[in-house]
């Protein structure tokens, strides 16, 4: 007879989870779900930590793997300084300021930055916040994996008390740290740790997803998460793709919506805008459609560094833009369920506009 895999009742243990305990003693609000409608309408709170109005952001499709959280700044106010051994990606929602950063007893480098300004936190270094208008607040989304270094070390004051200085990754000495237009490797993925705004940036071509779609992907400040930005044009879609947790696509610019679904599951439909946020859940399945009249842009912050190698977050062996009959995570337009361009096209239609996919095998609409 084969041996019962069940646990035993008494050793049904509750497990520590030290980052859970330790986001609620900070008593902020914590936004669920997996889809945020505006990053610049989601209710802040005062943040003991922070010294600013904060809320968690963290959506089911993290999985565990990371979190987000909105930051406000008052009208010519300031963060406190902070320090943390986890890293962590910043994108401006809206406003200006200034960020300072810096290792101990080293120079500091300020930078100034605006909406639609991206940038991450060299790993364990100084740094600082601050608002450089005396009239109106600033705000920003962040993207960390403090809940993976928390749960892995299960020592919260190791996380923001130690001292070691990652001059690898930060060197106070380099100059232009956080300036200048990045260096370029292949095609479309470029080595930063500043982009001044993710709206403006140029792309370059990514057809693998879609005819005119276009892409770019960002090594910041070498950490082990990562960052891409992608366009594609009006009156099309991207293919349907799945890979592991913990990817936030926030919406730069356009207007549309993305279907999410598990392998054999129902679709469910999320429609977005500028500032709307969403993050598929593990392995699930989701496509993004242009409906609007303008190009539509998103930014993309997740797991996944094209330049460190680290854990693989199971995209499969071919890669997200990989047919899924040949190993990948990607289904091709001749082999997505038709009801998904009919949709589409019907959505175009309801606004007066046509689709612009004649390449598609299940294309009525000729414009």
């Amino acid at each position: 007879m084969a041996e019962s895999r069940q646990q035993p009742a008494d050793l049904k243990l509750e497990r520590i989870d030290t980052y859970k305990d330790w986001q609620a003693a900070q008593r902020i609000p914590v936004v669920r779900g997996f889809f945020v409608e505006d990053l610049n309408k989601v209710e802040v709170e005062p943040w003991d930590l922070k010294g600013v109005p904060c809320s968690f952001v963290v959506l089911d499709g993290t999985g565990g793997v990371n979190d987000g959280y909105v930051c406000e700044i008052p009208a010519g106010g300031k963060t406190k300084v902070q320090k943390h051994l986890y890293e962590e990606m910043v994108y401006v929602t809206k406003g200006y300021g200034a960020t300072s950063v810096w290792q101990k007893d080293g120079k500091k480098h300020t930078f100034e930055w605006g909406p639609g300004s991206l940038f991450a936190v060299p790993i364990n270094a100084h740094y600082q916040h601050f608002n450089a208008s005396g009239s109106e607040a600033a705000r920003y989304f962040a993207v960390t994996n403090s809940c993976f270094m928390m749960n892995l070390f299960h020592n919260v004051d190791f996380i923001f008390g130690d001292d070691f200085a990652f001059l690898d990754r930060f060197d106070p000495s380099t100059e232009g740290y956080f300036s200048g237009p990045g260096e370029l490797t292949g095609r479309f993925f470029m080595t930063t740790n500043f982009v001044p705004d993710t709206h403006t940036i140029k792309l370059t071509d990514y057809s693998e997803r879609g005819k005119g779609s276009t892409n770019m992907k960002f090594n910041l400040a070498g950490q082990t998460m990562c960052a891409h930005i992608s366009e594609f044009p009006v009156g099309t879609y991207k293919k349907g793709h799945k890979h592991g947790p913990g990817a936030h696509v926030i919406i730069l610019g356009g207007q549309g919506y993305s279907v999410l679904w598990q392998d054999g599951r129902p679709m469910e439909r999320v429609d977005w805008k500028p500032g709307s946020v969403v993050v598929p859940p593990d392995q699930w399945f989701h496509q993004h459609f242009n409906s609007g009249a303008n190009p539509a842009r998103y930014l993309a912050l997740r797991w996944g560094s094209w330049k460190f190698r680290f854990m693989r977050m199971q995209d499969g062996e071919g890669g997200t833009y990989t047919s899924i009959k040949n190993g990948g995570g990607q289904i091709e337009f001749e082999d997505e369920d038709p009801q998904v361009h009919q949709e589409f096209e019907a959505a175009m239609k309801k606004v007066g506009a046509h689709c612009n996919m004649p390449y598609h095998p299940g294309c009525t609409d000729k414009g």
